[in-house]
């Protein structure tokens, strides 16, 4: 894809735009999707602009709020094609675009909406932020219980070719309340003259319009499902997700995740695109705040002066000890927090998990006790039994403070991925200098 991108670059200088359209248009919607957001923002607006009005569409949904954004800024003079670009984009990547804009911005696009596309950006807009409203479209089929399989298969074909996905096809009753979905599979195999209410079953699986987007994400892959109904609480169907956005929410969430784990306050960064002043700000704050907590660390070496003055030995394997303890933290976090993530693991578990996790980091403190003492006993070997014990007690506390920390997080409604690696190492750091000096201390008798 590199050579495309130097390629497209190089028509783009030498003005080749026949050769460009007709290299262009040869391309799948994704490839074209990447070479756009690949693109500098000059070539990417001269590529966006050779498209089709329909393909056009297509490519601007997978892009990145941040490449849109160019896209219209570059679209900004062209009122036409930039209301024909918002009235032909999907319902629910209509919303994740105007979530990314500023206020104003927003007002001003969604102006250039139909009447019918601007109620539901509305409508979708409503719902709180990061809830199954805001994913969720209205582009769907639905019938009658009392419908036959040939009256369904009529308005299949009427209404089919705007819907999101025709996988499935929902049943509502007269009051628009969801009875049940249907496979279209069900209902081809079926004879014409059979009614939709021989067809359906005893359980409707359905997502709340005010549930959390991570409910839906773990519905989604427990049960298999290419889209589920959406309703509101009165059991009316509203919508449907389909598991395109779900893999969307997905990997934002794996992404926030990941970057608070990291300390990095902001999980929608694009290290491409984002400033220096922007990343610097960004991270600063988490880094300076462990700084301070740091200073513990120097404070609780100070007060064992004495003794490193008397075994200067002790200083070569500090880091080796402490670092292990921060090491073993660290995964043991990443295993809970992706454990709670997922729904594998419950507050309430953690009881259990204590348990079991302090086996765990025992024995792996004995094994690597076992691995630093051949290295103590080959350097100062009169340390051997203070290092080795160290590690067995820093190794199983590391552990313990990354295990419990995410619960911890958790109990206080606040998002257990903030239990990050940096903040887990430095409490790590000040327990792991405090029992490797003590112990020594203890057992030297100094």
């Amino acid at each position: 894809m590199d050579e495309k991108l130097t390629q497209f670059r190089k028509l783009i200088k030498e003005q080749s735009w026949n050769i460009l359209q007709e290299k262009l248009l040869s391309l799948d919607n994704p490839s074209i999707a990447f070479l756009i957001e690949h693109s500098r923002e000059f070539d990417s607006a001269v590529l966006f602009r050779f498209l089709p009005r329909e393909k056009a569409k297509d490519v601007f949904q997978e892009l990145s709020p941040i490449k849109q954004g160019e896209i219209i800024s570059d679209l900004a003079n062209n009122a036409k094609k930039v209301a024909d670009l918002m009235n032909d984009m999907d319902p629910d990547d209509r919303t994740a675009f105007f979530e990314e804009l500023p206020g104003q911005v927003a007002q001003r696009f969604m102006q250039m909406l139909s009447p019918e596309n601007r109620s539901i950006a509305i409508q979708l807009l409503g719902y709180q932020e990061d809830s199954i409203g805001r994913l969720m479209t209205p582009k769907y089929v639905a019938v009658k219980s009392f419908f036959t399989v040939e009256e369904t298969l009529q308005h299949v074909r009427k209404l089919g070719r705007d819907a999101e996905t025709l996988d499935v096809i929902y049943v509502v009753d007269y009051e628009w309340k969801l009875i049940d979905d249907i496979l279209i599979r069900d209902v081809l195999i079926s004879g014409s003259d059979v009614r939709i209410e021989n067809l359906i079953g005893e359980k409707c699986l359905s997502l709340s319009a005010y549930d959390d987007q991570e409910k839906a994400i773990r519905i989604f892959k427990d049960y298999n499902r290419t889209a589920l109904p959406v309703i509101d609480t009165g059991g009316t169907l509203l919508g449907i997700v389909t598991i395109d956005d779900i893999f969307d929410v997905a990997e934002e969430e794996e992404t926030e995740d990941f970057h608070k784990f990291g300390a990095v306050e902001d999980a929608k960064i694009n290290p491409l695109h984002a400033s220096v002043s922007f990343l610097y700000k960004k991270r600063i704050v988490w880094l300076m705040a462990l700084v301070f907590v740091n200073i513990f660390s120097g404070a609780a070496i100070s007060r064992f002066e004495h003794l490193i003055e008397s075994v200067v030995a002790l200083v070569f394997f500090l880091p080796l000890l402490i670092d292990s303890a921060g090491n073993a933290g660290s995964q043991s976090a990443t295993l809970i927090i992706r454990a709670l993530a997922v729904g594998d693991v419950q507050r309430r578990d953690w009881v259990r998990l204590l348990g079991k996790e302090f086996v765990v980091a025992l024995v792996l403190g004995v094994s690597m006790a076992a691995g630093v003492s051949l290295v103590a006993s080959w350097r100062s070997p009169d340390i051997v039994p203070v290092v080795a014990l160290t590690m067995v007690l820093a190794v199983v506390v590391g552990s313990m403070v990354g295990m419990l920390l995410p619960f911890v997080f958790t109990r206080f409604k606040l998002d257990p991925a903030t239990a990050s690696a940096p903040l887990i190492t430095s409490i790590a750091d000040i327990s792991g200098v405090l029992i490797y000096f003590s112990i020594a201390k203890w057992y030297l008798g100094l």
